[in-house]
């Protein structure tokens, strides 16, 4: 058993849709109106409320981009000291920082404030409620959101490897937990419905995780739990979602039509490149029309100009992007992931495991102020600190 990270987040989704569906949540309702525990948000900027559509789809301007987890040895918060950024919590408080609605921006948090509410209008624990309405339905007999882990499963959990880490760096993390989040135990919108076929045949009716919504349609962020796709350009509209704990590091990906998808979960801190390559390797078997081998130019660039756009960019709040010039190549490091990047011209550079790009761009005096990493059919915006 393996900890999923952030691929927990569509299938935290699925529950929310549930109870959409149950008429016990409103897809666009305040979200406010929904929590019992203690509101932990107020109005965006505007006066505008925070819908649950918005949270699903990281548009609702919520912060904190992600948890770092917890030591054993150390207190963990509920769920509403996480909320409200109360000790123990080692995050902020989840608050409104933009306009719901007006951009988007992952947010952890935003998901932190749908489990809330799922338990609120509920009365389960979360736990309980993902075992029901989705996990046991569909036959994940091996899946909890259970944390700790119970007992039961406790001999089949995955150790974790950190390939990057000091040994006493690795002893302390080897038992890290989280409290029980929507975002990391067990295991972008668009103008089509996704329906999990399994889910159907067993409950006797499908559950959409995007809708007809025009809303939904507006741009390639818009999905109901899985991550940003630009779905317009694409003949098979794909689902996709990675995860990242300290340590591991998952991805899956899925197909709207044919309900063809792969899943790989790796006990790595580098283990991304592991899954990419899986991932590759089966959609070439299969025909896939993504993740197929792409050709490209190699060009040598100015080991200067290299050295020029070596330093720390900020790809998102506490989550830096920090690039480097090694023997002539640059290398982008990540939490839980390192790159090494060959250029296509001087400003453009990708992986030769991922599939993005690394775009660098300078302002009129030639310095350089910032990048922009193209990825997943995102275009994410790091300046540099």
């Amino acid at each position: 058993m393996f900890q999923a990270g952030s691929i927990s987040k569509p299938v935290a989704a699925m529950a929310a849709l549930h109870l959409v569906e149950q008429l016990k949540l409103g897809l666009d309702a305040d979200i406010n109106l929904e929590l019992k525990a203690g509101s932990c948000q107020r109005p965006g900027p505007g006066g505008k409320p925070v819908t649950l559509r918005e949270l699903l789809t990281h548009t609702g301007g919520t912060t904190v981009h992600g948890f770092p987890g917890y030591a054993t040895d150390a207190p963990v918060p509920t769920l509403v000291q996480v909320l409200n950024g109360a000790k123990p919590a080692n995050t902020p408080a989840i608050r409104s920082e933009a306009a719901p609605g007006s951009k988007w921006n992952y947010s952890g948090g935003g998901y932190t404030i749908m489990q809330q509410a799922m338990i609120d209008v509920s009365g389960q624990p979360f736990p309980k409620l993902l075992h029901d309405t989705v996990l046991a339905p569909i036959g994940m007999a091996h899946s909890t959101y259970e944390q700790p882990l119970p007992k039961e499963f406790q001999s089949f959990a995955a150790t974790l490897t950190m390939a990057t880490a000091s040994p006493l760096r690795v002893a302390r993390t080897l038992t890290r937990r989280w409290p029980p989040p929507a975002y990391g135990p067990p295991v972008r919108h668009c103008p089509l419905c996704y329906r999990s076929r399994e889910f159907g045949r067993r409950q006797g009716q499908p559950r959409a995780l995007c809708t007809n919504d025009p809303r939904d349609a507006q741009d390639g962020h818009r999905l109901l739990g899985p991550g940003p796709r630009d779905w317009r350009r694409r003949v098979q509209p794909l689902l996709s979602h990675g995860g990242v704990n300290e340590g591991f590091i998952s991805i899956f990906v899925a197909y709207e039509k044919s309900g063809e998808g792969a899943v790989v979960m790796t006990n790595a801190d580098t283990g991304g490149a592991l899954g990419d390559e899986i991932v590759r390797s089966v959609a070439l078997e299969y025909r896939w029309p993504d993740y197929q081998p792409v050709v490209r130019k190699v060009v040598l660039v100015d080991p200067k100009i290299l050295t020029e756009y070596a330093g720390t960019y900020a790809l998102a709040p506490n989550f830096d992007l920090v690039i480097t010039n090694e023997n002539g190549q640059l290398m982008a490091r990540q939490p839980a992931r390192t790159k090494t990047h060959l250029s296509e011209s001087e400003t453009v550079f990708f992986p030769v495991v991922v599939e993005a790009k690394i775009e660098f761009f300078r302002d009129a005096q030639g310095k350089v102020i910032h990048l922009i990493l193209h990825q997943g059919g995102h275009d994410m915006k790091a300046p540099r600190k």
